[in-house]
């Protein structure tokens, strides 16, 4: 090394500094640090950006070296993979036009590329072939170039190609933003990486998976565009427990068993993303809202009701029109004055607040409502009951003195903890979600109440992430993760806190002093939307219910015909103790009987009646969570059900 060659400092996470020469690689870098480092190495994130392994460091900075199965290594891997994945797709056709093809985080997958065949359009039987290139494009081994161009020959290069999508996109970047290209043998895209070094270092955990439909630019107004769905995994055998989980979620997925357990449905006549509630969906939703007004209610809260609709003036002061309108369904002419459908409820909560004197001394306000929304999906994003129009807000908002922010958030934390549990979900993760890039309010406003979040989260002890610019325009949030039975993370429950609204709405109570002084507030979710969490609570139980709250807790089974009357008569006293029982008195065989009730109805139990059952008094009872229970009287088996109730179990 020259002596006048300028040195770099690098600073590792275990806090150990290194120098290299400026122009170093990331590649390099993990080879000096040891050779399985550096053969598990997919990319590198200085100061908190990621970047390509084989581009040169020019600056000191703090460095981490991403591996291939760590998470964000793994986002290197699929951005690189959905990259090989449109070189496939050139092969086969030549005259597709690409738009992009991000990593994305969803439980089923993991990258996709949207895609306009035009007149050559793909079937689901080219996927094989598609995964068959990839895996030859990959063991090629090839390197991945990148590029910088100027404006004009980035456009040339794309005209050239026919990318009609890519000049589109190349208009729309900032004329201060470099240009960039990857390379990888014959076929280049446009894109800022990062990517792995070479195709090879993908390895064999990838898959082709689906095809769907997308909007170029994601509006509705623009043309229809095929989205190519595939994964790629840390290696094969991450990519076969994936494919497993895959067939037992599509066993799971809450819009085949909608149909198949007769819970609820949506489209037809009624319109897309809007959902009709069938008997057996309704009684569950019905359970779940009974539940949540219990605990709101033991837990100090008051039960609020507000409109469908309200005056464009409302979200115009709350700030939704100007940075929510997109999602916002268009104005109402009513009485020559503009009305919006609602898509939040907390403008309605202030209003409330506002509509007489407050003092100090009632504070804190606990205001809980299960408030119907309407939000604009574009129809190519709707899925089942997780993306809809339409929905139930399981909302609450919280109007309190400064002082008592920090104790009410961590109250608000462990509330959503033991709502979560109720239903089953017991692991969970935490993330801190700080201000984003479009906002309004002070700087002091946010410090104080990212400031309050990050303090409750310390104070229950409860393991967190930081989500950079993840929070809402008017506050800081923490956002909940379920995990279901599959391993599979869900958003659902979220608690935020907002020095904002209360400037805007121009909101006081009144100090011990006399004094004029803002409220803060919180806005806060235990479950999210009803439908979302309805459809996730589906899957995380495969549609077979706790006791507590399955439609149908238990049906009386009858062997023969001549014990029918006897199955009826004890259906009809169980129901007596406010059970939900049912009877099944046809002349099919008792075990085509209990695999249907069991197995296909998902009922959370059986009891036989035959002679012996009717001699003794008793019925023999099997159980789909815990197998034969034998015989039992008739009383023991109601009061098996209600403990189970009662247990929530």
């Amino acid at each position: 090394m020259s002596s006048t060659q300028s040195l770099i400092r690098l600073t590792l996470p275990d806090g150990s500094v290194r120098e290299y020469p400026a122009g170093t690689t990331g590649m390099q870098v993990a080879e000096s640090i040891g050779r399985g480092l550096a053969k598990a190495a997919v990319g590198i994130e200085l100061d908190g950006i990621v970047q390509s392994l084989q581009l040169p460091i020019a600056a000191s900075a703090d460095i981490k070296i991403l591996v291939r199965d760590s998470k964000e290594g793994l986002e290197v891997l699929r951005h690189s993979a959905a990259h090989v994945l449109a070189d496939a797709v050139k092969r086969i056709r030549p005259k597709a036009k690409l738009w992009k093809g991000p990593p994305v985080d969803d439980p089923r997958y993991g990258f996709y590329y949207d895609i306009d065949f035009g007149d050559e359009p793909i079937t689901p039987e080219d996927l094989p072939k598609l995964e068959e290139l990839m895996h030859e494009i990959v063991k090629a081994d090839v390197p991945f170039v990148r590029e910088e161009l100027s404006r004009d020959e980035a456009r040339r290069l794309m005209v050239e190609h026919g990318e009609d999508y890519k000049v589109a996109t190349i208009d729309k970047i900032p004329a201060d933003d470099s240009i960039s290209f990857f390379r990888s043998g014959g076929f280049v895209d446009l894109c800022r990486g990062p990517h792995v070094p070479s195709t090879g270092r993908i390895g064999d955990g990838i898959a082709v998976l689906a095809l769907a439909g997308a909007y170029f630019g994601d509006d509705a107004g623009n043309k229809m565009l095929t989205r190519i769905y595939g994964h790629a995994f840390a290696d094969k055998q991450a990519m076969a427990t994936h494919r497993q989980n895959l067939e037992e979620a599509a066993k799971r997925d809450h819009r085949r068993l909608g149909v198949d357990l007769d819970l609820y449905s949506t489209m037809g006549d009624l319109g897309a993303g809007l959902v009709l509630w069938h008997p057996k969906g309704g009684f569950v939703r019905h359970k779940m809202e009974e539940y949540w007004r219990q605990a709101h209610l033991r837990g100090g809260y008051d039960i609020v009701y507000s409109p469908h609709i309200a005056k464009s003036d409302l979200w115009q002061t709350s700030g939704h029109l100007d940075f929510y309108k997109d999602s916002m369904y268009s104005g109402i002419d009513i009485d020559g004055a503009e009305y919006r459908l609602k898509p939040m409820n907390c403008p309605f909560h202030v209003q409330i607040f506002k509509s007489r004197r407050r003092s100090y001394r009632e504070l804190p306000f606990r205001w809980a409502e299960l408030g119907t929304v309407y939000r604009y999906e574009n129809q190519g994003s709707l899925h089942g009951l997780l993306r809809v129009r339409g929905f139930t807000q399981d909302d609450a908002h919280l109007f309190l003195r400064e002082d008592q922010v920090e104790g009410e958030i961590e109250r608000c934390l462990k509330f959503v903890i033991s709502m979560l549990t109720a239903f089953g979900f017991e692991e969970y993760e935490m993330m801190l979600s700080t201000k984003p890039e479009k906002s309004v309010g002070s700087a002091e406003g946010w410090t104080k109440a990212t400031a309050a979040l990050e303090a409750a989260l310390k104070a229950t002890g409860l393991p967190y992430g930081i989500d950079e610019g993840g929070g809402a325009f008017y506050g800081p949030k923490i956002d909940v993760k379920i995990k279901d039975s599959l391993g599979r993370t869900w958003q659902c429950s979220t608690i935020q806190c907002d020095f904002n609204l209360p400037e805007r709405f121009d909101m006081t109570y009144i100090d011990h002093d006399g004094n004029r002084v803002r409220p803060v507030m919180v806005h806060r979710a235990l479950l999210g939307s009803l439908e979302r969490f309805f459809g996730v609570f589906v899957e995380h139980h495969g549609g077979a219910f706790p006791v507590w709250i399955a439609p149908t807790q238990a049906v009386l089974l009858s062997v023969g015909e001549r014990h029918a009357e006897a199955v009826r008569r004890i259906a009809s006293d169980l129901r007596g103790r406010d059970l939900r029982v049912e009877a099944d008195d046809t002349s099919d065989k008792i075990g085509q009987k209990i695999r249907h009730h069991l197995w296909t109805e998902k009922v959370p139990m059986v009891a036989v009646v035959g002679d012996k059952e009717i001699e003794e008094g008793t019925v023999s009872v099997r159980s789909r969570a815990d197998g034969e229970l034998g015989s039992m009287p008739v009383a023991e088996f109601g009061d098996l059900l209600i403990k189970q109730t009662a247990e929530r179990r």
